[in-house]
């Protein structure tokens, strides 16, 4: 045998060349088989991989096409469905107002067993009683018609989950709980008549009846806006205060009605708005609640001596009245057939400030007399008396404006009464603007209900002089250390303002009996920041009120509860030293007294 001749089974260099010398040819061949194998499967994932890739770019494709608003006509887009049906509502500092939640609803469906020929197991009007049993303010009649008919409808629009199931109980497949998004108000009636309601329409969408929500209902339905919560002016802190303390004074005085208005003297924002007895947006059927009536924006008063400050204000800022110490005739005037006296007289004349520390009509009237018509009349068209008052709100009255002349000018008689409030109807909103102006340097703007960032402040349009204005601060601090203001002054918090006190006019002449207060503030007066006005509707000569029914003793003392609970809220601590330089006046009034 050959030596170098190969062992059974083995190939040295041969037909086995390029084979590792040591391994068998089974196992080489089994190495092959398996690389291949790995190759193949690496294939296949790939494959599947890309796939999956290519299925995944085509979804990502699809949900930015159906994103962006594609997909045609009747299909939703999705971003519009993940958003609720309706925007929120907040107050300047993000706190809800009005939002959806997801809630159940009771619903007949009359083809719900079309197939067996009748919707329900037991008559409509078991039925209806079954459900008064779950629900104790159902109306009965209202649900046995809806049974009864073959249109279906809505039953109840808030049903808890715990009844829901009490409904499913009933064995009624025709009751049907489908689950919708609800519009809430988390805050109840607080800011009702800022905020309005809602009602489904025809296509049982959400639309805005009244206040806010009606104002921004394309906005708030909007899928492009509706995303951002829309923000008020409002301070919710400062409406519940508002609230509280009016209610509190329409009580303890048995009045018909109340309304307050916190306005920021510079912007024009309504940092709290009130109209008061309230409803509560969340009850059903609140369309006709009687007291959807906004009495700060759509109700017109004579507001009385309120408007005293604005006919110095004008006589000031003409030259009429240059010094201060001149002592006016304040005995009765006679006009017209007419006579215009004092509720109190204090002397057969009267200076500027001491006029209004009494409030005297007669000295108002005749400053408002050599002031003249034209400039009066001017000054009341300047601060928008004849018009509904600029602010978002659908709901605002029109003023009761003076009778004119043919040729457009008030008799001097109408110049008179006008002067001191009388004759003249506004709602307590114009009040608010005209003291603002009055108070801020002199410079109009409207009020608003939105909340506005720097640089959206209007310039609005100059209506006194500076001076005038500062003079005014002094003047209206002033009443309330000395005259029928005192009961408004809120210690450290400087405030000053004007009473007005007015018979309500009716058939026939004025009553009497029936008066509408009020009382127009700013604090603090060294600086202006905010004014306040609050007007009671028929107040009683309550014991609370120390037999009185005049606003010294009902909407004056409103004032001095409210001021400081809000003036921390809006940045005004007291101060217990710091106030008005009046010490050029001081003697003007002190020497009477």
């Amino acid at each position: 045998m050959n030596a170098l001749a190969p062992a059974s089974g083995f190939d040295f260099l041969g037909s086995g060349a390029g084979r590792s010398p040591s391994l068998p040819l089974g196992r080489v061949q089994l190495v092959h088989m398996r690389q291949s194998l790995l190759v193949t499967a690496r294939l296949r994932l790939y494959i599947i991989i890309g796939l999956f890739a290519l299925a995944a770019g085509i979804a990502l494709l699809k949900i930015a096409y159906l994103g962006f608003g594609g997909g045609g006509q009747g299909r939703t887009s999705l971003a519009e469905a993940l958003l609720p049906p309706r925007g929120e509502i907040v107050d300047r500092n993000g706190t809800p107002l009005a939002r959806n939640y997801p809630a159940y609803a009771l619903w007949y469906n009359p083809r719900a067993m079309e197939d067996d020929g009748s919707a329900l197991v037991k008559p409509p009007a078991e039925v209806a009683a079954s459900l008064k049993a779950i629900f104790p303010d159902l109306d009965v009649e209202r649900t046995t018609r809806i049974l009864s008919g073959d249109k279906g409808g809505y039953i109840l629009r808030r049903v808890l989950p715990e009844d829901a199931n009490k409904v499913f109980e009933l064995g009624e497949v025709a009751l049907e709980i489908p689950r919708e998004y609800d519009r809430h108000y988390p805050q109840g009636s607080l800011g009702a008549h800022v905020l309005g309601y809602v009602m489904e329409n025809k296509e049982f969408e959400l639309e805005g009846q009244f206040g806010m929500e009606q104002v921004l209902d394309e906005r708030l339905s909007d899928p492009d806006t509706r995303a951002e919560p829309a923000a008020l002016s409002i301070d919710l802190r400062v409406q519940g205060a508002l609230e509280d303390e009016l209610g509190k004074g329409m009580l303890s005085t048995n009045a018909k009605g109340a309304a307050g208005i916190v306005l920021d003297a510079d912007t024009g924002e309504v940092m709290a708005m009130a109209s008061l007895p309230a409803f509560d947006p969340n009850r059903s059927g609140v369309q006709h609640s009687p007291h959807i009536y906004n009495r700060a924006t759509n109700a017109a008063y004579e507001l009385g001596s309120t408007f005293k400050p604005l006919t110095i204000a004008a006589a000031i800022d003409a030259g009429v009245v240059s010094r201060l110490g001149k002592e006016w005739d304040a005995s009765t005037v006679e006009i017209a057939g007419r006579r215009i006296r004092d509720l109190h007289p204090k002397g057969e004349t009267l200076n500027v400030p001491e006029s209004l520390v009494y409030s005297s009509n007669t000295v108002t009237a005749r400053v408002a007399d050599e002031l003249g018509e034209a400039k009066m009349r001017k000054l009341m068209l300047a601060l928008g008396m004849n018009t509904r008052t600029q602010i978002e709100l659908t709901s605002r009255g029109k003023p009761l404006w003076p009778q004119e002349r043919p040729n457009g000018t008030w008799s001097r008689l109408t110049n008179m009464t006008v002067s001191y409030g009388h004759g003249i109807a506004v709602t307590p909103l114009h009040l608010a603007n005209a003291y603002a102006t009055m108070v801020n340097g002199g410079v109009y703007r409207p009020a608003t209900l939105h909340r506005l960032g720097p640089g959206e402040v209007p310039a609005g349009k100059r209506i006194f002089k500076a001076s005038t204005s500062s003079r005014m601060r002094q003047l209206l601090r002033m009443i309330a250390i000395y005259g029928t203001g005192r009961s408004a002054d809120a210690p450290g918090y400087r405030v000053g303002g004007k009473t007005g006190s007015a018979e309500k006019a009716g058939v026939g002449g004025y009553a009497q009996t029936l008066l509408v207060t009020s009382f127009a503030a700013a604090f603090p007066m060294d600086d202006p920041r905010y004014v306040v006005v609050i007007v009671l509707d028929e107040p009683r000569a309550t014991l609370a009120a120390r037999g009185a029914r005049t606003a010294a003793y009902n909407a004056a003392p409103i004032v001095k509860q409210l001021v400081p609970r809000i003036g921390p809220m809006l940045g005004v601590r007291p101060h217990a030293t710091r106030d008005v330089d009046i010490s050029d006046l001081r003697f003007l009034v002190e020497g009477r007294r």
